[in-house]
């Protein structure tokens, strides 16, 4: 990859991030977890000292757990910000100026001349002292050897070890009791400052009788898993699966209409399913992926529908896990308590009367009684798998769907634990699990994850007991109210809001890090992508759906996966903490803006101009000739810390406050894999408004010279001074 120089003598810039790993799940988002309680730059700042701009908070982030964000295939070269090796015929630009007198005063020689005699005394009697004590100081490991210790102590028995007790002591039912006992355990381990923090939240929880679909013409009655039910029998005794399956902060109540195919909810699917006739307070059959739920959702609202079947079609399904007769589970939330918008659940908050977040009856339901919905005879689940899909000339059926959800407030409980840094104990490099579950059931299992982080904290603080003192500080974090739109996370990070934007430099997610076994993924922002792609060589939308089924048992029952996870993001977490120079890379970001904009028939040349202007900008920062100016050995602390504060905000410039519904607000993240592009472009604000578009195209142009600006601000702050004569 050839760079460009573009100007002489500057340096650097780039940001943090919500590896969720998501699994690493990572992501800023917290997240990926935290969700990013408002971390936007609104604007740039010619003072790049210590700048920080509050942004807007807003609801309109999505799962924390990054699963939905996908990596770009593209990577700068690496090694940009540290010196590989010394250089031989290197000639530093950062030369000073010699002193301009050269005189000394004899009285100065003789202070002089004292201050060396006190200084030889002291360092004897230093001497002195230190061969006398009896216990010497453990000498810090190599960051070589920190990091093999550290990973050779993360093992699959321990990990299960771990991941038995919390099944053994602790039910479903009790989050309370999960975080005190996380809580001793982490204390007993070192962690310094353990906190329990609780915020009374608005849950949505399943009624008294699970949810019900009678077919006027028939008059026979389904659960939502398809199996059949007594119409005139409202207090069914649900089983624990079937109350599994209910929507979160759905409309409740009554609603006799005709069923609509509108397949995965589409523009043209919408068009489609409203020239045939008049969809107002009709029930939409809807299916999971293509796009994000809550925009499609927002997107039926506003079209006029009363209620929304979801469900998930079998071709679009892992091939080892047959779907026909679940149902699932899904939450309607953004992220964060609905009654308390943009601010705390603390005592003394003022809650909004809003326990529904939308207007629709929303129910999720199996492929098996879509397929009876759709009036489907026979369907092909062979090769190719064949999409469930209304005949053409089927009559469309008349249903009455009934909803019974409640909502209630309820305590949910946060732990987090310090590992305090030496040189930049301001820093914090945040780690998340949660400790949670979704209503009675075992979905993306909270022990794997928990059972992981608390192995790693086990290894961390044993390296630390031995001498090792990490840069920065690591805050380990475990959430409650995750599964239903991690509420407990969002609530701390509205309350931490105005340190985590100053002082916050990345979040790495133990979310749901086991989903399988078959493919080892990662995801990441953009600026840690390179840190990602380096370890993991070393060792979708199908994600809103939770199936009772899945734990770690049934998906990893050696718990050899686990152990994988958990030692990469070790490795992760050991470099965030660790590298004198925070290991993000800003030409990866620029490579991924032009990349999404390469096929993107919406892109103009002004945009395309502003993309290969921060591609320059940040090329040349991570060059050859500025790997000098870089390097922590030839520059003095305080111009590190500020090239890291760079770098951790260069992905700040693309916040946006107020998204689309389920739409990430960091523009650089992927909602669709397969295709590379900016999701506000293909979800834009209004669809169906005519300069919708236009108005994400300006989002994204403004956001890409914030960026540069910020790369020139990084690259200025390294000039050599002509006048410094020190």
């Amino acid at each position: 990859m050839a760079y460009r120089k573009v100007r002489a003598a500057h340096t650097g810039s780039l940001e943090r991030e919500e590896l969720q790993a998501s699994a690493l799940d990572l992501e800023w988002d917290m997240e990926k977890e935290l969700q990013d309680p408002g971390l936007g730059l609104d604007r740039f700042q010619l003072e790049c000292v210590e700048h920080r701009t509050v942004g807007n908070s807003n609801r309109a982030d999505p799962d924390p757990d990054l699963e939905p964000i996908q990596p770009s295939v593209s990577v700068s070269p690496h090694g940009r910000f540290e010196r590989l090796q010394e250089d031989p015929n290197y000639i530093s630009h950062f030369t000073r100026a010699p002193p301009k007198g050269q005189r000394r005063s004899s009285c100065s020689l003789v202070k002089y001349l004292l201050a060396g005699v006190g200084l030889f005394i002291l360092g004897l009697l230093i001497g002195h002292y230190a061969h006398s004590t009896d216990k010497p100081t453990p000498e810090p490991p190599t960051d070589t050897d920190l990091l093999e210790e550290l990973l050779r102590d993360i093992t699959a028995e321990k990990i299960q070890a771990l991941h038995r007790d919390l099944s053994q002591t602790y039910s479903y039912d009790n989050e309370e009791a999960r975080a005190k006992h996380l809580y001793q355990q982490w204390t007993d381990l070192g962690l310094t400052d353990v906190q329990l923090s609780n915020y009374s939240v608005l849950l949505s929880l399943p009624g008294p009788s699970s949810s019900r679909i009678v077919d006027r013409a028939s008059h026979e009655c389904f659960l939502p898993s398809g199996a059949q039910c007594d119409p005139r029998n409202h207090n069914n005794n649900p089983t624990a699966d079937q109350h599994f399956s209910y929507a979160a902060y759905s409309a409740t109540g009554s609603l006799e209409a005709v069923v609509v195919d509108v397949q995965y909810g589409g523009l043209e699917d919408m068009r489609r399913a409203r020239t045939t006739m008049n969809v107002t307070n009709q029930i939409a059959l809807l299916k999971l992926g293509q796009a994000p739920l809550l925009y499609k959702i927002s997107f039926l609202a506003e079209m006029g529908f009363g209620g929304v079947l979801l469900y998930m079609d079998p071709c679009d399904g892992p091939r080892d896990q047959s779907l026909w007769h679940k149902a699932f589970g899904v939450t309607l939330n953004p992220g964060g308590d609905p009654s308390t918008p943009g601010y705390p659940s603390i005592v003394g908050s003022y809650r909004e009367e809003w326990p529904n977040l939308t207007s629709l009856l929303v129910q999720p339901i199996s492929a098996s009684l879509a397929k009876r919905l759709l009036n489907i005879q026979s369907v092909g689940l062979g090769s190719p798998c064949t999409p469930l899909a209304m005949p053409a000339a089927s009559e469309r059926r008349k249903i009455q769907l009934t909803i019974g959800t409640h909502s209630i407030y309820k305590t949910v409980n946060n732990v987090c634990g310090y590992l305090r840094g030496k040189t930049n104990p301001d820093r914090y490099v945040l780690v998340g699990s949660r400790h949670d579950s979704w209503h009675k059931g075992t979905a993306a299992d909270w022990r794997g994850g928990s059972a992981m982080m608390t192995q790693i904290i086990t290894s961390v603080t044993k390296q630390a007991r031995r001498g090792w003192e990490p840069d920065r500080t690591t805050l380990f974090c475990s959430w409650g109210g995750s599964a239903l739109g991690n509420i407990g996370s969002f609530e701390w990070g509205e309350e931490n809001r105005v340190v985590l934007q100053s002082r916050a430099v990345a979040y790495v997610s133990l979310h749901s890090p086991v989903r399988g076994t078959e493919t080892l993924r990662s995801t990441a922002s953009p600026s840690l992508l390179q840190l990602t792609s380096d370890i993991q060589k070393r060792s979708s939308f199908l994600s809103e759906a939770l199936f009772s089924a899945e734990s770690p048992e049934t998906l990893d029952p050696l718990f050899k996966f686990h152990e994988t996870i958990a030692k990469m993001t070790a490795e992760v977490i050991l470099r965030l903490v660790n590298d004198p120079v925070l290991p993000f890379y800003p030409l990866d970001i620029a490579l991924d803006v032009q990349d999404k904009l390469k096929d993107d028939p919406l892109r103009t040349p002004r945009l395309l101009a502003a993309a290969a202007s921060l591609r320059e900008s940040s090329a040349f920062l991570q060059s050859e000739t500025m790997r000098p100016a870089n390097d922590p050995k030839e520059r003095d602390p305080s111009h590190v810390r500020m090239l890291n504060d760079v770098l951790r905000d260069l992905e700040k410039s693309f916040m946006v406050p107020h998204p689309p519904p389920g739409v990430y607000r960091n523009l650089l993240y992927s909602l669709n894999g397969k295709v590379p592009q900016f999701s506000i472009l293909k979800y834009p604000l209004d669809p169906l408004k005519h300069n919708a578009v236009n108005k994400s195209l300006s989002l994204i142009i403004n956001a890409i010279n914030s960026a540069e600006k910020l790369i020139h601000c990084g690259l200025d702050l390294f000039e050599n001074s002509p006048d410094d004569t020190n």
